[in-house]
């Protein structure tokens, strides 16, 4: 039985009001971007009002929308995509926020679930209120201790044990009310957005569909050389640097830029739909590597990448050469209670192939040559930066896993892309050879 488009109020066991059907994913995504923001713009005139002491009775919380889908199986059709399907006939649903930076990718998923399995959207006011500081980021700013208390008695604030990633990471769903129609629930992905502004420097709406990480500042100076020249050739509509500082063809900065960079600064050539690239500069470790993914990964991007520098860990690798990482030794050690190392992180093909083919276009290798110059093997992340002074105690499983490289981020962010869902691979240039004597010095890297 399908949801009711005529009842105003919860219907049965879907914990939202006003649900109304949808006759295309278009039409869901108009609605769910009404709702929120009337549900914003309700939040931001209450908080003025507060912020004045002007005393006006308190109401309702402002609350997320609320998406559901209906599937039957009676006419299904044969899908082999990872994504845009379900397991079983049923119910699904979830919060959404910021519905406008998700529209294209929720119209590409109701679309194939409407055509696979003739589901039905319906979209209402979720039961889940929005809390005042994901929806005002001025709040409570510049408010003494005693206005602050005054706040969290009037509005909703952030609940961690909302924003978590169960669903991820595999637990069974117990109910009661729909199945999950999404890996994130709305208070999830609000909590990530702001951290990533925090982290990186930019608003997530600049974030593109494909995503570099590196570890070495110079990868981020060739990248704005690179960038300032599309933008010049007039073949990206923009690039963004750290405090939303925008270059676009034919004009200057729109600001200076600034003074002291985030955490992990991000940089962004923006193309139409998402469709450029993102470089984020994660600094050291795999601390690092998994905070920026675990916040990425909720705008759903296309592949993640690492780019950088590692040791290299076989007698006939030099300096320069490219490690092209199908496998990972994982002693991080970060996501180990999420994603147990007996479970293995596989390579992906289509990255695979893709990153090899990009060596050979900009080195001009082929064949033998290229296999002098790329080399393909295990990649060990470890979260010791002096990992060289216990190398009598690893040798046995450097030579048992056949690694060949050696870094701190790398595997990290494959097992977080595997977790997440993200499309995954690591390419990487040998700076240093600590166990052959070519150790790494101040200018070596270079």
């Amino acid at each position: 039985m399908s949801i009711d488009d005529r009842q105003p109020t919860v219907y049965g066991d879907v914990p939202a009001t006003d649900l109304t059907l949808c006759a295309t994913p278009e039409a869901a995504c108009d609605r769910l971007e009404a709702l929120y923001n009337a549900a914003i713009a309700e939040i931001e005139k209450s908080f003025n009002a507060f912020s004045h002491d002007e005393h006006t009775p308190k109401g309702p919380a402002p609350v997320y929308p609320y998406l559901a889908v209906d599937v039957t199986f009676g006419e299904t059709r044969a899908t082999n995509l990872a994504f845009g399907k379900v397991t079983n006939p049923g119910r699904y649903g979830t919060t959404i926020t910021a519905p406008h930076l998700f529209r294209a990718y929720l119209i590409e998923q109701l679309s194939l679930l409407a055509r696979n399995y003739k589901a039905s959207v319906y979209v209402g006011k979720s039961r889940t209120p929005i809390p005042l500081t994901f929806a005002v980021e001025r709040a409570a700013s510049q408010m003494n201790a005693e206005q602050r208390l005054k706040l969290a008695e009037r509005f909703p604030l952030p609940r961690l044990d909302a924003a978590h990633d169960a669903i991820v990471d595999g637990g069974k769903w117990l109910g009661p009310g729909p199945a999950p129609l999404s890996l994130f629930s709305a208070e999830r992905i609000d909590f990530s957005l702001h951290r990533l502004r925090h982290y990186s420097g930019t608003d997530p709406d600049y974030f593109q569909n494909f995503v570099l990480f590196t570890n070495y500042q110079r990868y981020i100076d060739e990248f704005i050389v690179y960038c300032h020249n599309e933008i010049e050739a007039g073949r990206a509509q923009a690039f963004v640097e750290p405090g939303d500082r925008i270059t676009a063809p034919g004009t200057p900065p729109s600001q200076p830029p600034l003074a002291k960079l985030p955490q992990m600064p991000a940089y962004h050539l923006v193309q139409r739909g998402y469709d450029g690239i993102t470089l984020v500069n994660i600094g050291v470790g795999p601390s690092n590597a998994k905070t920026v993914t675990d916040h990425l990964a909720v705008l759903r991007p296309h592949v993640w990448l690492m780019v950088g520098h590692c040791g290299g860990l076989r007698a006939n690798q030099r300096l320069g050469d490219y490690v092209l990482a199908h496998a990972y030794l994982r002693d991080d050690q970060v996501l180990d209670d999420m994603l147990p190392t007996e479970i293995p992180v596989p390579p992906i093909a289509e990255v695979q192939v893709a990153l090899a083919r990009a060596v050979s276009e900009i080195t001009g290798a082929k064949g033998q040559v290229l296999k002098e110059r790329l080399r393909t093997g295990t990649v060990v992340t470890t979260a010791d930066r002096n990992w060289e002074l216990r190398f009598a105690e690893q040798a046995t499983r450097f030579n048992q896993s056949r690694a060949i490289a050696i870094d701190m981020e790398s595997a990290t962010i494959a097992a977080n892309g595997y977790r997440f869902r993200v499309p995954y691979g690591t390419l990487l240039c040998v700076s240093d050879k600590p166990l052959h004597g070519e150790i790494k010095l101040p200018g070596q890297a270079n």
